[in-house]
């Protein structure tokens, strides 16, 4: 990392920074690849012998990403209950209480509203989702019960999202498996 120019205090990952960088490299072969290939016919044509540059270009820059990548991650050191505390702040569970009111019947567009509302007034009273209380919540609609208490649990919201991709724990360690058995390291 290095310091930023004028907050003493930050620090700039910069070996994440670099990297990110790297995907307009990459795009940029993509985008060349592409233009190549278009209006061509079904058959080889000399004007592939183009593709090479661009694609040994990319695919050299995604492994060395990957390997900075990993050198980078085993040397962070995270702050969890800092994260915890970020994670909690910033409405994140917003969603779900649309979804908690879509299950209840709730059209979406309506649940959007009412969430959109509730926010607003969190917002304006400088106060967060878990701190109001079931009359609060029902003040903008009448159909929350106590289980809403349950529902903006930062926990309980990450690990109802369970599908690929998902930020369930159960998701995550699959994908991680999956990884590990394709690439052979663990």
């Amino acid at each position: 990392t290095t310091g930023s120019s004028i907050m003493p205090q930050k620090k700039n990952p910069d070996v994440a920074e670099l990297i990110r960088g790297k995907s307009a490299r990459v795009y940029g072969d993509l985008f060349a690849i592409m233009t190549l290939m278009k209006g061509l016919p079904m058959t080889y044509n000399r004007d592939l012998q183009e593709d090479k540059e661009p694609l040994f270009d990319a695919v050299d820059t995604v492994k060395d990403c990957l390997t900075i990548f990993t050198e980078m991650i085993q040397e962070t050191k995270f702050n969890s209950a800092k994260m915890y505390t970020a994670a909690r702040g910033g409405f994140s569970t917003a969603t779900d209480v649309a979804e908690y009111l879509v299950k209840k019947g709730v059209p979406f567009r309506k649940s959007h509203e009412i969430v959109g509302k509730i926010v607003a007034h969190c917002l304006k009273n400088k106060t967060s989702l878990d701190q109001l209380s079931l009359t609060d919540y029902q003040k903008f609609y009448e159909g929350f019960s106590a289980d809403i208490r349950e529902c903006i649990k930062l926990e309980k919201a990450v690990n109802s999202r369970k599908h690929i991709g998902g930020t369930a724990t159960s998701a995550v360690m699959g994908r991680i498996r999956e990884i590990e058995k394709t690439s052979g390291k663990k």
